[in-house]
């Protein structure tokens, strides 16, 4: 089992990159949060990784954290889940957006990312709901995903929820979930009394202004 190769960047093209180590390349397939966190072709690289082998293949999928691994590691175990599905789902949301959305039972969120329906979105919640409170806090998905629920105080919902709620609900209309997240996060910056309606609106805003300038 190969767990954590370290070496170098030899190519990154889509969803997948070349780590050579010792002179031997590993292909691994990464989740986009993760081909965004890599580093230039020819540089040192580091990744936590789990190896699916089976009579037709022998695939490598790697990660630029334990606590996106340990949540692909969870999906796989969802009846109907496979590494691919895992792999869209944690490119849609991040491990601990992820695990509030299970635990939150939040269907829209999920059912927004990409090859992720609602039949899968049941079965993610159905399966995985009790597991997520067992998840390691060092992997960081624990305590977001067991801790209590977030109070609502005067009809506003508290920041992490907005945030959540926001970018779920962009990327329910068609937007990938790292744009999504990056860009509430920038019309977040210094607002915090912004309800979940005006950050949706602004980040609209911002994002119809991006391609305009393209």
């Amino acid at each position: 089992m190969i767990a954590s190769p370290r070496g170098t960047l030899a190519g990154q093209e889509g969803g997948h990159c070349v780590v050579e180590v010792a002179g031997v390349g590993y292909l691994v397939q990464v989740s986009a949060h993760t081909a965004q966190s890599l580093p230039k072709p020819g540089e040192p690289v580091f990744l936590h990784t789990h190896q699916v082998v089976r009579e037709d293949a022998n695939m490598l999928f790697g990660f630029a954290g334990l606590d996106e691994r340990q949540m692909f590691e969870l999906l796989i175990t969802v009846s109907g889940v496979g590494p691919k599905v895992a792999i869209a789902a944690l490119s849609g949301l991040k491990p601990a957006m992820l695990a509030r959305a299970i635990r939150d039972e939040n269907i829209a969120a999920l059912v927004g990312i990409p090859g992720v329906g609602r039949k899968t979105a049941e079965r993610l919640i159905v399966e995985l709901r009790d597991k997520l409170e067992v998840v390691t806090a060092a992997a960081g998905i624990g305590k977001a995903a067991a801790g209590p629920a977030p109070e609502r105080s005067k009809g506003v919902l508290p920041r992490s929820e907005r945030f959540d709620d926001a970018v779920a609900a962009l990327v329910k209309l068609g937007y990938s979930g790292p744009q999504a997240q990056d860009t509430i996060r920038r019309v977040a910056e210094g607002e915090e009394s912004l309800s979940l309606e005006d950050l949706v609106r602004r980040a609209l805003a911002r994002l119809g202004k991006a391609a305009v300038t393209r």
